[in-house]
């Protein structure tokens, strides 16, 4: 009973080391480099054209509607995972699951300012629905390696939530 009470105490810690040596983590890492390049790009011909920083007016770059605003924001959160993407790890991962939530919750949040004053990043339903994809898609990249049913038994999360199993495995390095 003193053995499940210390092991009941022992969380699982999303900075543990993640599997680095799957072919599918060079995959996410660069699916999230390309997606923060497309959002600078995005970002960029926004800038370039010079929309006014909180205009409604209807400016369109790849048939979604921008803003000075959003160009800056998107500019900002492209480079952020462009540097995700280089630092790896850890820090890609984490930084991945974050900002796709973000990106889902700002689909919602922006969906319900649809035709309101409040709709000061110039939103339109392609660029929530825009916003959904790409936080499934950080989501997903985020999570590899953390989460799942199929984790190998050396993967530290599994080991961390199977600790009497985990106990008699010994741990691959």
């Amino acid at each position: 009973m003193a053995a499940h009470a210390l092991h009941a105490r022992r969380r699982i810690r999303l900075d543990d080391h993640l599997p680095v040596d799957h072919r599918l983590n060079l995959v996410y890492r660069i699916g999230a480099g390309l997606m923060g390049l497309g959002l600078v790009v995005f970002g960029i011909f926004g800038v370039i054209d010079e929309i006014g920083f909180f205009d409604t007016g209807g400016d369109e770059v790849w048939s979604l509607n921008t803003n000075g605003a959003l160009s800056w924001l998107s500019i900002g959160v492209g480079l952020l995972l462009f540097v995700g993407m280089v630092i790896g790890g850890n820090f890609a991962s984490t930084l991945n699951m974050t900002l796709g939530i973000l990106f889902i919750l700002s689909g919602f949040l922006n969906m319900a300012l649809l035709e309101t004053d409040y709709n000061f990043l110039a939103f339109k339903i392609q660029n929530c629905m825009l916003s959904f994809v790409i936080g499934i898609l950080l989501l997903v990249f985020g999570m590899y390696g953390r989460v799942g049913s199929a984790l190998p038994h050396d993967n530290p999360y599994w080991r961390a939530r199977h600790p009497d199993e985990a106990a008699d495995r010994p741990a691959i390095e």
